[in-house]
Parts: structure tokens; sequence; C-alpha cells
């Protein structure tokens, strides 16, 4: 072990010994079983602290200057995460979130939760949905109180200047991230945080349109890898001369609905035609549907169950014939015919909702755009629902259109 290792080992058992010492309603909580048994809201109730008392809370109440990220000031990081933690807890609603919790806790452990599959496992996926914020947060606030404690601990030492510095990089990185999380803290209707599809449909002005459509569709590619989704081409109809008439990529990843919805809508783009010989101004039209994709964990269900174990069976069916490849032939049928049924209760679900995320597609003209892009005569784009414009249209086209996203969330 470094000795740096050890010098953070030595401070962090000085931390969690003076931690002893606190009323127990200010210790950490975090050692609960999935389904508790006590009340989450009480649990949550008990904030974490420092060893020397100092809570989010207190943090925000002392008000220490927030200053540039540059500034190696530690009370400047931990006013700004502090603050992050406040805002995320604000848009959760988290008194009526640890309430639900509880709620939910209780009705997955009736013993007839099972009963009915369905519901059983909207539940689960609910709770797991809440658990995940919940520990978010929770995991936040826990990091955040440990780097104040290093840190002030670390001065007391004679020779933990490069601990001090982990700490203040640790913060500084804490500080990024919890921007990020105050965004997801409005991702939080029913599908936010869903894999989509995005369907991509030209409009009128023929070959104008249809290329217009494929650079649409090309600069959600590029965002989507920016924000690490994973992108899987799932339908495209090419025009005669250029471009698409029609296109659908999937995304999967955590909150990819939840960004993506954001850009529903008509796209419309005016510049130089490169298809006119003449070299006049044209503008075209595309627009954009975005569709969650609903019932993923039935599926993950259906994974998770023990039919998981079809690696061991095969390994075991060498040894042992056929009747293991016929308890698999079995296992599967079983399995297809629920998820059959399963997908054609979440069809019609689907359906409701998909309505709502593809009017876009019904009107693609003048007056109906939700963006404009402007190539010539000058260089501009900007979104006609928020007011937020940028100078430079190559940048959006490459994918850069999380300051468009960010303004549609209110953020």
């Amino acid at each position: 072990m470094s000795a740096l290792a050890l010098r953070r080992s030595r401070i962090c058992s000085k931390s969690l010994l003076a931690a002893s010492f606190l009323p127990s309603s200010t210790r950490a909580t975090e050692r609960t079983p999935p389904f508790f048994k006590a009340s989450l809201f009480t649990i949550s109730a008990a904030e974490l602290s420092t060893s020397d008392g100092l809570t989010v809370d207190r943090i925000v109440a002392s008000k220490w200057a927030i200053l540039d990220e540059s500034e190696s000031d530690w009370k400047s990081h931990a006013a700004a995460i502090a603050q992050s933690i406040q805002v995320i807890k604000k848009r959760l609603q988290w008194n009526k979130l640890m309430v639900r919790l509880d709620l939910l806790s209780a009705q997955l452990n009736k013993p007839n939760l099972w009963d009915d599959p369905v519901l059983a496992g909207k539940l689960s996926r609910e709770h797991g949905s809440m658990m995940g914020k919940m520990k978010e947060v929770k995991a936040l606030e826990q990091d955040l109180i440990e780097h104040i404690d290093m840190i002030k601990l670390a001065r007391e030492e004679a020779e933990d200047s490069d601990l001090e510095l982990e700490s203040l990089k640790a913060m500084l990185e804490m500080r990024r991230n919890s921007k990020e999380k105050e965004l997801e803290a409005l991702l939080y209707a029913e599908h936010d945080s869903c894999s989509c599809y995005i369907e991509v449909q030209a409009g009128a002005g023929g070959t104008e349109s249809m290329d217009w459509a494929k650079m649409v569709m090309q600069m959600y590619k590029l965002w989507a890898q920016r924000r690490g989704f994973r992108v899987t081409l799932v339908d495209e109809m090419s025009g005669e001369m250029a471009g698409i008439k029609r296109a659908t990529i999937r995304l999967d990843g955590e909150y990819a609905f939840g960004y993506a919805k954001a850009e529903v809508g008509v796209h419309r783009l005016v510049r130089i035609s490169p298809f006119d010989s003449s070299k006049r101004r044209h503008t075209s039209f595309a627009a954009v549907a975005v569709i969650p994709i609903l019932g993923e964990g039935f599926t993950h269900c259906c994974e998770d169950s023990s039919y998981s174990n079809w690696g061991n069976c095969h390994m075991s069916e060498r040894k042992g014939g056929i009747n293991y490849r016929s308890q698999h032939m079995n296992k599967a049928s079983a399995m297809s015919v629920l998820q059959s049924r399963l997908d054609q209760l979440e069809m019609a679900r689907q359906a409701q909702v998909n309505a709502q995320h593809t009017q876009s597609l019904t009107e693609i003209s003048w007056g109906n755009q939700i963006r404009t892009y402007v190539l010539h005569p000058y260089r501009m784009v900007k979104d006609l629902r928020t007011s937020h414009e940028v100078s430079n249209p190559d940048s959006v086209l490459e994918g850069e259109l999380d300051g468009f996203i960010l303004s549609y969330q209110g953020f």
C-alpha cells in the first residue's frame, strides 16, 4: 500500500472515530437492506455530516463564495456541490419520493405480489428507479462529507499536501458531475429513463429536403455518441438522388428519451443549395419524432430469471443426453409465450404514448418549425421555443446539441 493510501486510511479512521461521537440522527444511515424495515422517510431525515457537524444545509446556509472552477478553493467547490444537492432534492420532491418509496417497499413485500406479474413488474421498476435516484443523492452527500473531512484532517497532518490535493481534484470532478445530476433530476417523467427511437422524415422540397433529413440524422448520431448512447440503425429509405426520405435509429442508454424528447418537431434549414446550378437560396424542412421504448423491464425480467443459467444446462447437455436440450427448449417456449403476452399489453399502452411524440410528422412545413438552421446569408441556429441560439451552425450539425436540450428542459 502506498504512503498516500496509508495516510488516507488513517485520516478516514479518524473521521469515522470522530463521527461516532455524534448523535445517531447525524450519522450516515446507508447500511439498509433492499426493502427497508425502517421508514425511508425517517432515514432520509437523518442528515449526513462531517466530524464537526457540517451538513449540506449548513454549507449552503454559510453562503461560502462560489468561485470559478479553476480556483483551488475547497469551500467554493463544497458550496457549489451542496447547492446542486439542494436543487436536485427540490426537483425530485425529496420528501414525496421517500414516502412513495415506503409505499412501494410495503407493496413489494406482499406475499401475493406476483399473482399479477404485470403490476408486479411495474412496481418493481418504479421502485428500482426511485431507489437509484435516492442512492445517487445520498452517495453525492457522502462523498462531499468525506472529502471535506479529509481536507480538514489532512491539514492537521504535517505532510499530507498530496492527500489534500487529491481531495481537491475529487471535489472539482464532483462539482462538474453534480451539474449533470441537476439536469437528470429534471428528467423524472414516467418514460424519461427509457431508451428511444429517433425518426427523421424529409419534408416538402424533394432532393433538398432529403439531403437535409440525412444531415439531421447524422447530427443525432454524433450527439448520441457524444453522450455515450449506443446507436443502432433500424430503418432507412434513401432518396432518389441524395439524402434520405426517412430513417430511424435506436438509442440505448439511461435517459436517452428524456434528453432526446427536446428534439421533437420540425427543423428548418436555409442555405445556398448544392443541387442548384444557379446557386440560389433554398429552405428545407425535416421532421423529428422521438418514441420511448417501453417494456424493456419485462425483457430484463425474463433474462434475469433462472433461465439465465442456460450456459450450465448447455455444458451439462453433453453428459446427460437429450433431456437437458428438451428442458432448455421447454423453458424457451414458455418464456416466449410469456413475453408475447406481456408485449401485447405493452403495445396498447405504447400506442397511446407514441401518439404524443409523433405529431411532428404530420405537417412538415413553414410555421411549424421548432428550430431554424441558417447557413446563408448569415450563420446561426436558433430554437424558436426557448430563443437559445448559437452562431456556429457547424458545431451544432456535428452533434453539439446539449445547449438546446438544456434550455428546453429549463436548465
